[in-house]
C-alpha cells in the first residue's frame, strides 16, 4: 500500500468531499486536527414553499498515532449539525472508528465509517446539491455508504505503468432497524401538522462484502458485492447488491465522468400513498428487485467554476413476478464555484422525471453556500 493510498486512507478523503482540517497537534508522530463544514442554502420546489436550509453539516475530529513497525494507527469522530432548528437533537453521529494502516499489509477499520462497498458505488456522488440517492437506502444497516459497525480491510497495489489495484472486504454483525418497512399516519384536516411512523422491526443479519478496483491513465473501473439476509415477520430475504462503475478524471479539475450500475435485491426503497384499510398514509419497504443507475459529467474551468449534469433511476419490482415500476427518476444541472478554498458557491436545478402511475413530479432548486472548516 503506497504512501499516497495511505495519506488518502488516513485523512478519510472520499469522493467528491473536499478534505480541509486545521491541524492543531503535530508532534512525535502525533497529530491531531479538526475538520467539517457547514452550508446555508435556499430550497424550494414546484409543491412547496422557499425555506431555508443546510445541506449536510458536520464537524469532526482526526487523530494519528505512528506506532513501531511502520504501523500507524488512527481514530475519527463526526458527528452531523443541527443550527438551524432551536429545540432539535444538535448532533447525531456520521462515523466513528479506529483504524490500523501499514504501507504494505493495508489499512483495517472498526466503527462505523465509509464502507468498501462506496469505494465503488460513490464515483458519482460528488455535486454539493443534488447527488447520488439509491445508495443512501437504508446505508447504514446494509452498508452501502457509511456502514454502522462495520469490520472492514483494504490494501492496494501500484502496478507501475501497468495500473493500480485496490480491494476491499467488509463485515457488519446483525442489527436491528425499524426504519425500513414503516407506515406514516399524518393530519389530513390541515389543522395541524401531526403524524405518527409506525416502524416495523426489520432484523439485518450478517452482511458480507467484498470489492475491487482498477486504476491507470486517470480512468477508474470499480466492482462490488454486498449480501445478507434479512428477517420480518417471520420471512426471510437475502438482500444483496451487484455494482459496477467506471470513472475518469479529477472531479473539480477539467473533465470528469462517471457512471454507477446496480443490480439489487431488497436493498432499494420504495413508497406507496394512499389508503390503507380507511386509513391514509405513506406505507415504506424494498423492492424485491431493483436496477439503479447514476450519470454524472462535470467540467471545471481554470477559474474553479464547475458545470455538472447528472442522471439518477431506480426502476424495480415490489414482489418477484410483478410489473415493474419506477421508484425515482431525476436530472439535475448544476454549478459550484470556488470563491476560496475555503468557501463554495453552489446551485441547481433538479427535474423530477418520474410520472409513473400518473404520480404528481416535484422539481426542485436550491442555491447556496458552503464553508469548510
Amino acid at each position: 500500500m503506497n504512501k499516497k493510498l495511505l495519506a488518502l486512507a488516513i485523512s478519510g478523503a472520499v469522493f467528491g468531499t473536499q478534505a480541509v482540517a486545521v491541524e492543531l497537534y503535530n508532534e512525535d508522530g502525533t497529530t491531531f486536527s479538526v475538520g467539517g463544514h457547514v452550508s446555508v442554502n435556499l430550497n424550494g420546489s414546484e409543491n412547496g414553499d422557499t425555506d431555508v436550509g443546510a445541506n449536510s453539516p458536520r464537524i469532526n475530529f482526526n487523530a494519528t498515532q505512528e506506532l513501531s513497525n511502520g504501523f500507524t494507527a488512527d481514530a475519527k469522530g463526526e458527528w452531523a449539525l443541527n443550527y438551524l432548528e432551536g429545540g432539535e437533537e444538535t448532533f447525531t453521529t456520521r462515523l466513528g472508528y479506529v483504524g490500523l494502516t501499514h504501507d504494505d499489509f493495508g489499512r483495517a477499520v472498526v466503527g462505523t465509517q465509509w464502507a468498501p462497498y462506496y469505494d465503488v458505488a460513490g464515483v458519482a456522488d460528488m455535486p454539493i446539491a443534488f447527488a447520488n440517492e439509491f445508495i443512501y437506502d437504508n446505508h447504514g444497516a446494509f452498508g452501502t455508504g457509511r456502514a454502522d459497525k462495520m469490520v472492514s480491510y483494504r490494501n492496494g497495489f501500484d502496478l507501475g505503468e501497468a495500473g493500480k489495484v485496490t480491494i476491499g472486504l467488509g463485515w457488519q454483525g446483525t442489527q436491528t432497524a425499524s426504519d425500513i418497512y414503516t407506515a406514516t399516519i399524518s393530519d389530513d384536516s390541515g389543522l395541524t401538522d401531526a403524524s405518527q411512523t409506525i416502524g416495523i422491526n426489520t432484523e439485518v443479519k450478517d452482511r458480507t462484502q467484498v470489492t475491487l478496483g482498477y486504476e491507470i491513465m486517470g480512468a477508474k473501473l470499480g466492482y462490488g458485492y454486498n449480501t445478507g439476509d434479512i428477517k420480518i415477520s417471520g420471512d426471510t430475504e437475502t438482500a444483496s447488491s451487484h455494482v459496477f462503475s467506471a470513472a475518469y478524471g479529477s472531479y473539480g479539475t477539467g473533465l470528469y465522468l462517471a457512471g454507477v450500475y446496480a443490480s439489487n435485491e431488497y436493498m432499494n426503497s420504495t413508497s406507496s400513498t394512499g389508503a390503507f384499510n380507511g386509513v391514509d398514509a405513506t406505507l415504506t419497504g424494498l423492492l424485491a428487485e431493483s436496477d439503479a443507475y447514476e450519470l454524472l459529467a462535470a467540467y471545471a474551468l481554470d477559474n474553479s467554476l464547475n458545470f455538472i449534469i447528472n442522471y439518477e433511476m431506480v426502476e424495480g419490482r415490489v414482489a418477484t413476478g410483478e410489473s415493474k415500476e419506477t421508484a425515482r427518476e431525476e436530472l439535475a444541472l448544476q454549478t459550484e464555484y470556488n470563491f476560496t478554498p475555503k468557501f463554495v458557491g453552489y446551485a441547481g436545478y433538479q427535474f423530477d422525471l418520474n410520472d409513473d402511475n400518473g404520480r404528481n413530479t416535484d422539481d426542485k432548486w436550491t442555491i447556496g453556500g458552503r464553508y469548510y472548516l
